[in-house]
């Protein structure tokens, strides 16, 4: 691919470098030859409205406050758009860019892409989520918003020059639903760095004065199921169970309300809601824990989607027990016990039998390390995620053997 191509990366929904799937993004492309600039909202611990970090350049636009039902969702999209409209034109007129490279959610980044392709500028679709199944997710119907939503992600399938799919199932909804020709896709898995994200000594005190530890980390929205989680700590107190602590990192739309229901269920001695935390906060927790869960409410949306969170607990090690789901089956496979539907005593069991039987759980951790080395780490979808921009490029992509393996993974 000839140097120096430049490249404007536009995340909605989470600030840089906080989003490690974009910073892991970007820092490739860099490191591919590539003058990267990346647009996304301001953060608590990103307030700068610029800077540069290894050398890629970073743009942050005043964050939208993050507003409950579809109304709200449709007024917080739109502010974002306005903002998202400035910049752009902004840092063409500074520093120029030939592709955009769009993640959603939501799916409106697509508007962006119309203003520059009559410049020449391509446009990347690069598919975190599934909109129309999230919105399901989120709100539980489908009305006029959802008719919007489902339009939106037809237009973005349309108008990508490439699109980028983090799974298997959501680059077969681009070439069914959407239509994209499927040389088109390329499945860039949204692996852990294992040169950063690794094991730390475990700090017994992190375990409250229990004897085991159970470790959540991720986004904390109505479809993550952490008030299912709640009522697995409930259930497992109910079982005379005293010796078990669960604290879970990060944060989310839910996280007050799930704080409130701590209390009302009286757990607070036993779980413990830790907010955004350093990497290093992070990882010694999760270096700590016994067992680490996923309780993602079993729906389309989680079926279909794959969570990093899945792979970041088989890099550390550990034996995972989540609901049973499509993509998360592919990505943990034997370093993890599912649980059909949404039964919270089922859950509670295998947690409480992963504890229990400490040879069995060591067993599965070194299957999830030996699986995300070899197959699932981010190293394994640098090519990928080069090749897609080789593609859109219109640079030739390597023998059709490389390119059916990039397509099929």
């Amino acid at each position: 691919m000839p140097t120096k191509k430049r490249v404007l990366i536009i995340v909605e929904n989470e600030t840089v470098p906080l989003d490690s799937r974009v910073w892991k993004e970007a820092c490739s492309l860099r490191d591919y030859g590539c003058r990267v600039v990346v647009l996304c909202p301001t953060g608590k611990s990103c307030s700068r409205h610029y800077e540069v970090l290894d050398g890629i350049q970073i743009y942050r636009h005043p964050a939208t406050r993050e507003r409950t039902g579809p109304l709200g969702y449709l007024l917080e999209y739109v502010s974002a758009l306005f903002w998202e409209v400035l910049f752009s034109w902004w840092i063409y007129f500074r520093h120029g860019f030939d592709v955009i490279q769009g993640c959603n959610p939501p799916d409106d980044i697509v508007f962006i892409a119309w203003m520059f392709r009559w410049l020449g500028v391509k446009y990347i679709f690069d598919q975190h989520d599934a909109n129309p199944e999230l919105y399901v997710a989120k709100y539980g119907k489908k009305g006029l918003l959802y008719r919007i939503v489902v339009l939106l992600e037809r237009i973005t399938y349309k108008s990508a020059d490439v699109v980028i799919a983090t799974n298997q199932s959501y680059r077969q909804l681009a070439v069914t639903r959407g239509g994209v020709d499927p040389s088109d896709v390329y499945v860039v898995r949204n692996g852990p760095d294992l040169d950063t994200f690794q094991p730390v000594p475990p700090q017994p005190k992190l375990k409250n004065g229990k004897a085991h530890l159970v470790g959540y980390v991720g986004v904390m929205n109505e479809q993550d199921g952490l008030d299912l989680l709640l009522e697995v700590a409930a259930h497992i107190r109910s079982l005379g169970r005293e010796d078990v602590q669960f604290t879970c990192v990060g944060s989310g739309s839910a996280l007050p309300a799930l704080r409130e229901m701590a209390v009302a269920k009286g757990l607070t001695d036993r779980f413990t809601f830790t907010g955004r935390v350093s990497d290093e906060d992070l990882l010694a927790i999760l270096s700590t824990a016994d067992v680490c869960v996923n309780p993602d409410r079993p729906c389309e949306m989680n079926n279909i989607s794959t969570m990093i969170k899945i792979m970041e607990y088989m890099a550390l090690g550990k034996p995972i027990v989540q609901f049973e789901s499509k993509e998360g089956r592919f990505s943990a496979q034997e370093a993890s016990l599912y649980v059909g539907g949404a039964s919270v005593a089922e859950f509670a069991e295998k947690v409480l039998f992963l504890l229990d039987h400490p040879d069995v759980a060591a067993k599965m951790g070194r299957f999830g390390q030996k699986r995300v080395k070899e197959a699932l780490s981010w190293k394994h979808s640098i090519e990928h995620l080069h090749a897609a921009y080789d593609r859109a490029f219109g640079a030739p992509i390597g023998d059709p053997v490389t390119h059916e393996h990039i397509c099929r993974q």
